[in-house]
Parts: C-alpha cells; sequence; structure tokens
C-alpha cells in the first residue's frame, strides 16, 4: 500500500535531524525533540488501547520512559548513512527513521499494509533497505548485524556509525561480548547503547550483576564508556552528540550506560507488581517527557506546546483509521518469499586451462577466483590469513588479497556469523569458514532464526556462504565428526550444497556465492584429499544445483550425497558382478532446495529405494527423501524403502568403534544383499 494513503505528516515534523551546530540553539533542539517525543509516547499509549480492546494481537511493548534518549539518537544519527538496529522500546527512533504512523500502525495490526505483510511479531519489525534493522527476541543476536552493516558502509567509503540498543538483561549474553570484541578488535564505528531500566523483565539488576556498574564493562574491551541519565533532555542530546560525533570521526566503538525507566512493563501482560512502590515513584518523577515540557512551557513555549499536543494526538486518530482500513493480511506468496529467487550478476572470466585437484584445491581455486572478480567478497574464519586454515582451504590467499578481504576473526562464531549477515544485508557477499561443522552449534540461532529468515520477514536478502567442513572417518571424535545437514533442512531460508568431487566443489562455491540466500556448503573432510580431478570453470557450474547420476543400473534407485557417494560406488563395484544387482545412483549434490524430478523417474522404473546418508538415522535426512519420493510412488513400489544412516550415538573416537558408527561399503553391501534376498 502507497505511503500516500495514511495522513501527511505535520509540517513541523517534517525536521528529522540535529546535529552539533543545531544544539547551540538548545530551546528549539528541545521542542524537536519534544515533538517526537510526545508522538511516539502517545503513539504507544493508544497502541496499548488497541491491544486491550482487542484489535491488536500478540501483544505489545511500549517504549514509555525511553524516548528522550531514542529519540535523541534518532535526530543526531545520519539518516542517508547510519545503520541501526532499535529495541522493542524503540518506536521513537523507528518513526525518525522512516515510515509514515500509518505504516507502523499496520504492522500492530497485521493487515495488508504491514511492511511485514503481517508476518513478523508487532516490535520485531525494522526498514533493512534503509539501514534500520529488525529485532529477534534473542535480543543478544542484534548488535552483530549493525557491526557487518557499519563495516559494510566503511568499505563503500561513507562515514557512517552504527548504533545497536540492548537492555541489561541482554547484556548477560554471550553474543554481546563477542561483539564488543570484535567491534574493538576491527576498530568499528559502533555505539553500544545499554538501556538499564534495573530490571530484565521482573529480575532486579542485583539478581543478575554482582556490580551495579555495568559501563565498566567497557573496559575490559578497551573501549571508552560513561553513564548518561535519560532524564534531563538537554544533557542526553549533548553527551550523545558528543559520544556519535567521538564515534564517527575516531571510527571506534563507544558504550552508553543508559539509566533508562520503564513506566509501562516488560509488555502489555506485565502488571509490574514486582517494582516496589517507591521504585515506580521515583520513575514517575524522573520521566523525561512532562520534565522537558515543563522545562518548555517555562521558556514561554506552552502555547505552541498545547497545539503541537492537539494536532498529534488528531494525526495518530488519522493514521489509526487510515491503518485499520486495511484488509487482512493475505497468505499467498508466503511459501515463495522463503527465499530470494535473485542471483548476483557476476560476468565470471571463463578460464580454459584446467587444473588436476584435490577437493580443497578446487575450493581454494573457487576462492581466489572470486576475490579476484567479485570486489563485494570477503572471506572470514579463525585462522583463515597467515596459517590458511585448519585444512589450508584459504592458503595463500591472504598473501595476495590482504586483510581487507581475508579477515581472520577471533572465537565467536555467533557474532561472526551476524557479522557477516550485517556485510550482506549492506551489498557485500561474506563467504565465513568455521573450522569445523560442529563449531557452527554456537552459532544456530543467528543462522536459523535471523539471517535465514530475513527475505520471508522483511524482503531483504542475505547472500553469504557458511562453509562447514563435517563428517567422520578420520578418527576425530565427537565434537569434529558430525554431519548436522539434517539439523539445517529443518529450518526454511537456508539453502544446501554437499559436492562429492573436486569439480562439483568449485562450482559449488561458485553457485552459493552468487546466490541472494544463506548458502551452507557442506564440506566432507576425507574427501578434501581423497583424490585429483582435473578442474575448469564450468559455464554450466549451476546445475550442481540439481542430482547428479553417477551410474545406472536395473534394481534400484539409490539415493546419497556427500563421502558416502564413493562408499556406495564401491558396494555396487561388488554386488553387480558376484551378486548381479545394479543400481541407478544419484548424488544428490544439493539438498535445499531438493529437486528429485530424476530420482522419482528412475524409481518408477526400478520399483526400489535406497537412501544412504552419513548422518545419524533417527530424524535423519533420508527420513525425508523416503517420504517424499513413497508419498508418490508408493504403489510403484515392490519393497519397502532401505534407509542406510550413521547409528544414533554420538561419534565415538577409536577407529575401531568409529567405522562400526558410520555406514561403510562392506556394512551397506550387507543391508543391499539382506534387502534384496528373496
Amino acid at each position: 500500500m502507497p505511503s500516500m494513503a495514511y495522513p501527511s505528516l505535520p509540517s513541523y515534523l517534517e525536521s528529522r535531524d540535529l546535529r552539533s551546530k543545531d544544539l547551540r540553539n538548545v530551546e528549539a533542539a528541545l521542542m524537536t525533540c519534544y515533538r517526537w517525543m510526545f508522538l511516539a509516547r502517545s503513539a504507544d499509549n493508544r497502541i496499548l488501547e488497541l491491544f486491550r480492546q482487542g484489535l491488536i494481537r500478540g501483544t505489545v511493548a511500549g517504549g514509555q520512559g525511553n524516548e528522550g534518549l531514542v529519540a535523541s539518537i534518532g535526530l543526531l544519527a545520519d539518516k542517508s548513512i547510519d545503520v541501526i538496529s532499535f529495541s522493542h522500546r524503540g518506536l521513537a527512533g523507528k518513526l525518525i527513521w522512516s515510515m509514515p504512523l500509518g505504516e507502523h500502525l499496520s504492522h500492530y495490526f497485521a493487515n495488508a499494509g504491514s511492511p511485514t505483510r503481517g508476518r513478523e511479531g508487532n516490535v520485531h519489525y525494522g526498514d533493512p533497505k534503509n539501514r534500520s534493522y529488525p529485532m529477534i527476541s534473542h535480543l543478544g543476536a542484534m548488535p552483530s548485524n549493525v557491526l557487518g552493516g557499519a563495516d559494510s558502509q566503511r568499505r563503500k567509503g561513507h562515514p557512517a556509525i552504527g548504533v545497536t540498543f540492548f537492555g541489561d538483561g541482554a547484556s548477560s549474553t554471550g553474543d554481546i561480548h563477542e561483539c564488543m570484541n570484535i567491534a574493538t578488535l576491527y576498530r568499528l564505528p559502533i555505539l553500544f547503547v545499554l538501556e538499564n531500566n534495573e530490571y530484565a523483565y521482573s529480575t532486579p539488576t542485583s539478581e543478575q550483576f554482582a556490580t551495579p556498574d555495568l559501563v565498566k564493562r567497557a573496559e575490559g574491551y578497551g573501549m571508552q564508556g560513561e553513564v548518561l541519565d535519560t532524564s534531563d533532555t538537554e544533557a542526553t542530546l549533548t553527551t550523545l552528540c558528543a559520544a556519535m560525533d567521538r564515534v564517527r570521526d575516531g571510527c571506534f566503538p563507544y558504550f552508553v550506560e543508559a539509566r533508562c525507566l520503564r513506566l509501562r512493563g516488560h509488555a502489555a501482560y506485565d502488571t509490574c507488581d514486582y517494582v516496589p512502590r517507591e521504585k515506580t515513584e521515583e520513575w514517575a518523577r524522573r520521566d523525561a517527557l512532562p520534565l522537558l515540557r515543563s522545562r518548555l512551557v517555562k521558556s514561554g513555549d506552552e502555547t505552541e506546546i498545547e497545539t503541537v499536543e492537539t494536532e498529534l494526538k488528531d494525526f495518530i486518530e488519522e493514521s489509526v483509521k487510515a491503518a485499520m482500513a486495511h484488509p487482512p493480511a493475505a497468505p499467498e506468496g508466503m511459501k515463495d518469499d522463503v527465499f530470494s529467487p535473485r542471483r548476483a550478476r557476476i560476468a565470471w572470466s571463463a578460464e580454459q586451462e584446467p587444473e588436476s585437484l584435490t577437493l580443497a584445491q578446487a575450493l581454494q581455486r573457487a576462492h581466489r577466483k572470486i576475490l579476484r572478480e567479485s570486489p563485494e567478497s570477503i572471506v572470514l574464519g579463525q585462522d583463515i590469513a597467515t596459517y590458511g586454515g585448519p585444512f589450508k582451504v584459504t592458503e595463500n590467499l591472504f598473501k595476495e588479497f590482504g586483510h581487507e578481504r581475508v579477515v581472520n576473526t577471533p572465537v565467536a562464531e555467533s557474532a561472526t556469523v551476524g557479522h557477516a549477515t550485517g556485510l550482506a544485508l549492506n551489498g557485500h557477499r561474506p563467504i565465513v569458514e568455521f573450522q569445523f561443522a560442529d563449531f557452527a552449534t554456537d552459532a544456530t540461532t543467528q543462522i536459523i532464526l535471523n539471517t535465514a529468515t530475513y527475505h520471508f520477514r522483511c524482503g531483504a536478502e542475505t547472500p553469504l556462504v557458511l562453509r562447514f567442513p563435517c563428517g567422520g572417518g578420520l578418527t576425530f571424535g565427537s565434537f569434529h565428526s558430525q554431519d548436522l545437514e539434517a539439523l539445517y533442512l529443518h529450518m526454511p531460508g537456508l539453502k544446501l550444497l554437499y559436492p562429492s568431487t573436486p569439480q562439483d566443489a568449485f562450482n559449488a562455491l561458485l553457485a552459493a556465492y552468487e546466490d541472494n540466500n544463506p548458502v551452507l556448503l557442506f564440506e566432507h573432510k576425507k574427501l578434501y584429499r581423497r583424490s585429483k580431478q582435473e578442474v575448469v570453470f564450468d559455464p554450466d557450474f549451476r546445475e550442481v544445483w540439481h542430482p547428479r547420476k553417477v551410474r545406472a543400473g536395473e534394481q534400484a534407485t539409490f539415493v546419497t550425497y556427500g563421502e558416502m557417494v564413493y562408499e556406495a560406488e564401491g558396494a555396487l563395484d561388488y554386488l553387480e558382478p558376484e551378486y548381479g544387482i545394479s543400481a541407478d545412483l544419484f548424488d544428490l549434490r544439493c539438498l535445499s532446495p531438493l529437486d528429485l524430478t530424476l530420482v522419482r523417474e528412475s524409481l518408477a522404473k526400478t520399483h526400489r529405494l535406497i537412501v544412504l546418508h552419513e548422518g545419524r538415522r533417527n530424524a535423519g535426512f533420508g527420513a525425508e527423501l523416503v517420504s517424499r519420493l513413497t508419498e508418490e510412488l508408493f504403489f510403484e513400489l515392490e519393497a519397502p524403502p532401505l534407509r542406510l544412516a550413521s547409528a544414533d550415538t554420538p561419534v565415538p573416537f577409536a577407529p575401531e568403534l568409529e567405522a562400526a558408527y558410520r555406514p561403510s561399503r562392506d556394512s551397506i553391501i550387507e543391508s543391499i544383499a539382506d534387502w534384496l534376498e528373496p
């Protein structure tokens, strides 16, 4: 729905910016701030009324008491270049940043006028196109996106800063500390704003922290910081203006512990009965909005203030009516919007000379090609620079492309993925190498609940590649040997590639890189140096998104991927001459989005299905494959499907135990022979 459908903004709200020079006329600056603060407070109160009337579902979390802080930052930020992520108490900032009030209200009504088309919860929205990133309920996971966005802006030559909000409760999460470390390590221009209202939901700070001075945390990361009393709006403006200028000019992070109020509970259902009466009375006395109003009235602005308040209340009611006029949100298109259909248009050079390469070397060659030919590319990961990564996939790339393009990261998997997501949201195309796929579990929230859902939630694209060295057979034990594809396949918004040959690995990295969605590239460690193959630029590299028919046969349709392709081939090499058993063998290569067209055609011919994977059997991907294929072709089957997978135990260490844990050529032979035995 076009913005013009909503009431026009009053002319005095067309001023959305304050700079240090504007603070010389402090009364005019305070009046500007008051207008936005009053609009936000009144809108929050009206939203609460609408919720209580049953017109807004879910719940609402108001910013009553935080307006002085949030409006000041919204006005002081450069909306044309800066990056920000407001919390659930940030309506004042969101109104200043972008979109008419009516559009914000439509989002709360979750109707067709909602900027998220009713797909995201009522405070969980932003405006990524204008670098205002939406929040998720895992509040500690938000700041890293701002780090990436600000980093991207600086790489593009903009003197931008990033501003990230989080509460006293969220400051306990590991992500916050990972972000503070990364920001100082990389000298990123980030203003960390801790909104300390003394309660994380109902838990007071005395039960959260051993020390009440949270600003001291900044010292541990080599970061300056200060405490801000947000009751005095003039002090808030001047303090934040100086802090933001310092961050912008020095390109270094800064920390503000803002002492805020909670005039409403954590959300609409929170009665705040856990707060002592003297505390609520103190908060009422410190409320910045009436204090600022009183000051402006004493300066002789009472008539203007009353006029503004009347007009803004009318403006809110007109906006409510316009927002409520939209029809309900429509479910059409939801499935289509899980993924972006677009990909980058990269004019890859057509290399002619083939090289005999291992799978690891093929990936390295693909990295080099990407870094040379796509200036938006950045490779991040632990030990990937001078050392070249634990499996030497990035060896020598640092020497050739430098620390701006090949970035060593600290041990901070979650913030690294969040940082990469922020880079991707702003037009860069990062590739993140994990030391082992197992370590990605530390970033699971960031991967599956944040990065993967951006396009569905708000239409934003996150083109990044996450490389997962995975799989067993090398006696690395439980924490370095897992195949975790089933975990990520359950979550919408992620694409998964799992190549088994050097050429497919080269093709897969190119295909993943140009895709405008997050792509997980599973790389079986046992294949890194298993054998060499001639590798060359293949104009049809995008075929890696579809299965490859490895060999033809008669008795069964055999579906697998990754290192198990070779175990399956070994089994068939024995079964065909010894037992006369042959099969159509398919290497899926792409696990999401899944293309089973050729497999279905084969199964209609052979009438028997074998599914093999290294991941554990219980809830493994094989169960999904069997289900999808038999739902359509059940009456074509002449035998129950055979599902081969690893045991439902942690990965054991001793080679004899690991051999018993995972499928092998011999165990596959035995299972197929027994299965086909009359």
